[in-house]
């Protein structure tokens, strides 16, 4: 049984001292580390505080140079597909079954949506992703599969209010390795607005990567958070945010929380 290492959760990779010492450790990783600190301050500066189109920008170059490395991981067709079946195998667990409606939000090249699109019903999918790059790649998966017929929708947002689509309409909504490379203000948007087109008893599973100690970014990337700060905000939403204990155990270094719609009490 995999646990997340109390090193990992206490660490705050922002701290002059930690980049140090990771460097000592890892030598060759220091070059590509300063390459990808200068691709990404000249987009920051390009693109000023617009943290969708920033990243928007480092998806578009990271897609360019591998399909594979820009949804996370290392870029080997392997490990893609190891984390796709992981997560479709986790909701499978949880009871997703062929007539469930689901919305994927990131849902980058299918690394786990051709499985869930062969697993649904046609019609029953909905991706979205802030990258027309790697949206493009994810038709060339579904041809690479054959799920043509499934009819999925695919769609590239600008923003995380899901205003296009209609209320109640998904019992499951899913966005594996997003939050993990959005600000605050930009899941608090998805929260805001996730309850209204989640499906009375759906739920909405999304994975992030998580600190015990304070909280931090690294290159406007990747953020870490505090289980209690997600769980707040949801709350401030009308949502209830579980911690999904089972997911823990998997060898996956993030996180995992559920929110639901909070039961209205009866007198």
């Amino acid at each position: 049984m995999q646990q997340t290492p109390a090193s990992r959760l206490s660490a705050n990779r922002a701290r002059l001292g930690h980049k140090v010492r990771y460097a000592l450790r890892h030598p060759g990783r220091v070059v590509p580390y300063l390459r990808r600190a200068g691709r990404d301050t000249v987009l920051r500066l390009r693109l000023g505080g617009d943290h969708i189109a920033y990243y928007r920008a480092v998806m578009a170059s990271d897609t360019a140079r591998s399909p594979e490395a820009a949804v996370g991981g290392a870029a080997s067709a392997e490990r893609w597909l190891a984390i796709g079946q992981m997560q479709f195998d986790y909701l499978l667990a949880h009871g997703l079954r062929p007539q469930d409606r689901l919305l994927e939000i990131g849902c980058g090249n299918l690394r786990a949506g051709w499985r869930f699109i062969r697993h649904l019903d046609p019609g029953h999918y909905y991706g979205i992703d802030i990258s027309p790059d790697i949206l493009i790649e994810a038709k060339k998966t579904l041809v690479r599969y054959g799920l043509q017929d499934k009819l999925p929708y695919l769609t590239p947002v600008d923003d995380l209010r899901l205003d296009f689509l209609p209320d109640d309409a998904f019992t499951v909504v899913h966005a594996h390795s997003v939050f993990s490379h959005s600000p605050l203000h930009v899941i608090d948007e998805c929260l805001a607005h996730v309850g209204r087109i989640l499906a009375p008893g759906g739920f909405f599973d999304f994975t992030f990567d998580r600190t015990e100690a304070a909280e931090h970014h690294v290159l406007g990337e990747d953020f870490y958070y505090r289980t209690e700060t997600l769980t707040r905000l949801a709350a401030r939403h009308g949502l209830v945010a579980r911690f999904m204990d089972d997911w823990e155990r998997l060898p996956h270094g993030q996180s995992k929380l559920r929110v639901t719609h909070a039961v209205p009490t009866t007198a």
